[in-house]
């Protein structure tokens, strides 16, 4: 966690479509140790609105980390990865890819697009609940985070 992080809650971006993992993700964030605010995108398009502060996003905060699904409605995760990194002012935010996709080439694409973690999620709910409290543990408690600009 970074300095200027402390004492703040944690800003994470999940952007994820399907509404049960949603809730759990939620959940299971409820439960972790390090306070969160969790803000949600259902597509690419509006992910990448929120992270640029467009429209009706324009008063968002600037996640700390963003949790990011490759099979979305209107943009794909893995264009939204792309656009993400390739923004100077976006792409020192930690994306954790969180997928269902367990296809090689897929995780091949996503490091190639410099994700900083990838992982499969789990379908059975205990293991989801498991990994997402692991990305709690992980990214929120022992990673030092870049400060926010």
């Amino acid at each position: 966690m970074s300095d200027d992080t402390r004492g703040r809650p944690i800003e994470i971006l999940l952007v994820e479509d399907n509404p049960g993992d949603v809730r759990l993700t939620i959940e299971a964030l409820k439960e972790g140790k390090v306070r969160n605010r969790l803000s949600v995108a259902r597509d690419g398009v509006e992910a990448l609105a929120f992270l640029r502060r467009e429209g009706p996003h324009a008063e968002a905060s600037r996640p700390d980390l963003i949790l990011l699904d490759l099979n979305l409605p209107k943009k794909d995760g893995r264009e939204v990865l792309a656009e993400i990194k390739e923004d100077s002012s976006l792409r020192r935010i930690p994306v954790v890819v969180l997928t269902t996709s367990k296809a090689e080439e897929d995780i091949l694409r996503t490091y190639d697009l410099h994700a900083n973690c990838y992982i499969t999620k789990p379908v059975d709910l205990d293991q989801f609940i498991s990994v997402v409290r692991s990305i709690d543990d992980f990214w929120l408690s022992v990673v030092r985070l870049p400060s926010a600009e």
